[in-house]
């Protein structure tokens, strides 16, 4: 797919706010008929630009879970390496998120648990065990300030 025009782009800025808006509310604020915002929609799906869609769950009604985040230190930077790492990594869905990075570590990877105990499964079945990893360095989350509701005042 070439670039994104504008049109594709507030389609785009749309679906992160609300994914399960209607077609022909979405088409109707980006200005398009229902059929051409959903060959948009198709074209960037098949592109790849649009990789899938998901559900946020509220955790105070839904599975309680911790974040950890896990700053990974590989013993070399080569594009092996890297490859190597990376294909692990793609193989575990325990791994909800992960970047390479800039700074002091090479990839930030964010995992969710239930409780220690699970964490410490994770940590020697999954992540000692990826390839090149020469430190770990996790992080256990208080609570996530963005998903905390604000509450009005009148």
């Amino acid at each position: 797919m070439t670039g994104l025009d504008t049109i594709d782009r507030n389609i785009l800025r749309l679906l992160r706010l609300d994914a399960r808006m209607s077609n022909a509310k979405l088409a109707g604020e980006v200005g398009l008929s229902p059929s051409a915002c959903l060959r948009r929609i198709k074209i960037m799906e098949q592109a790849g630009v649009i990789r899938g869609y998901t559900a946020l769950v509220d955790t105070a009604t839904g599975e309680a879970t911790i974040a950890v985040i896990i700053n990974i230190t590989l013993e070399r930077q080569t594009e092996d390496y890297l490859d190597r790492f990376e294909a692990a990594v793609r193989k575990h869905p325990e791994i909800r998120e992960c970047y390479l990075m800039t700074g002091g570590s090479d990839y930030l990877l964010r995992v969710e648990v239930g409780n220690a105990g699970e964490f410490e499964r994770i940590h020697k079945e999954v992540l000692s065990t990826l390839p090149g990893v020469s430190r770990i360095h996790s992080s256990f989350s208080i609570r996530n300030v963005l998903a905390v509701r604000r509450e009005t005042r009148p």
